[in-house]
């Protein structure tokens, strides 16, 4: 959960009422995420939109606080959440949160929690599992070192299967979607995507059997965009972190992960080595 800024100090907790999230919603949604320094643009939020269904907190009509469920077959992420800081402390995020996770139903449940959320999370029943590293910056060039293609639609169901074999997520159409949008790297046993995100262009998700395929996409996709913005969230235990300094993009924070009501993992060969999103997984 993130607090965004606000000018409605005279918000009371008992002026809010709550509606599905809708397209009608983003501008306002984005005006909440500009307050909190989020770099998402009304592309992003759409693109979230569009797998998810989610909930907002109205206060006369206007949008004060944001929560969505995308549902990505027995798993759901909860993401997008923000509350009005106004109404700090007087349990809009949980109203939020509890609306969400019964969109969720009965799937397991995950998230990128900031540390305003933490407390509230873990009330819920959530477990932190591992950290998400946040890296940033212009990208550099350098020469894979292992063989990368570009791919085109016809790799998509490949690419579901791995990504579902790595995460435990059914995202075909989300994939579909981004891949379209952007670019698709594709190695031996491996994939990531290059797109459009935020301040310039986002390298995720990136999954691959080992540290070394995981290496040879992110060298390609710094190539592919050396001058420019480039950001990855990378899942801390795959040891990448140094490596993506060295590519361009410098530590800019991260976020706790954390599950609930996690169903035992199925083993695979395959690991995801960067999110999506940290919105999306």
């Amino acid at each position: 959960m993130t607090l965004a800024k606000s000018d409605s100090l005279s918000l009371s907790r008992a002026d809010i009422t709550f509606a599905p999230f809708t397209a009608d919603h983003l501008a306002d949604a984005l005006r909440m995420s500009q307050a909190v320094s989020w770099p998402h643009r009304a592309e992003d939020w759409a693109l979230t939109l569009s797998v998810s269904s989610g909930v907002v907190a109205l206060a006369e009509d206007r949008v004060v606080g944001t929560a969505l469920c995308s549902s990505f077959g027995g798993v759901a992420t909860l993401n997008m959440i923000i509350v009005d800081a106004a109404l700090r402390g007087r349990g809009l995020g949980r109203a939020l949160m509890e609306r969400v996770i019964a969109i969720a139903g009965a799937r397991e449940l995950r998230l990128v929690a900031t540390t305003d959320g933490l407390p509230l999370y873990e009330k819920l029943g959530f477990v932190a599992t591992g950290q998400i590293l946040q890296h940033q910056g212009i990208a550099r060039a350098a020469t894979p070192e292992l063989p990368v293609a570009v791919g085109t639609v016809d790799d998509i169901a490949r690419v579901v299967e791995m990504d579902r074999a790595a995460s435990g997520l059914s995202r075909d159409a989300l994939l579909g979607t981004i891949v379209k949008q952007g670019a698709l790297l594709t190695a031996d046993a491996g994939f990531a995507v290059v797109r459009d995100f935020g301040r310039g262009k986002v390298l995720g998700p990136v999954v691959a059997r080992d540290a070394a395929i995981a290496r040879a996409l992110m060298a390609e996709a710094a190539s592919r965009c050396a001058g420019q913005f480039l950001r990855v969230d990378l899942v801390e235990e795959g040891g990448l972190a140094e490596y993506a300094e060295a590519l361009g993009m410098a530590s800019a924070g991260g976020g706790v992960v954390m599950h609930c009501c996690a169903k035992p993992a199925v083993p695979s060969e395959y690991n995801t080595y960067a999110f999506v999103s940290q919105a999306l997984g």
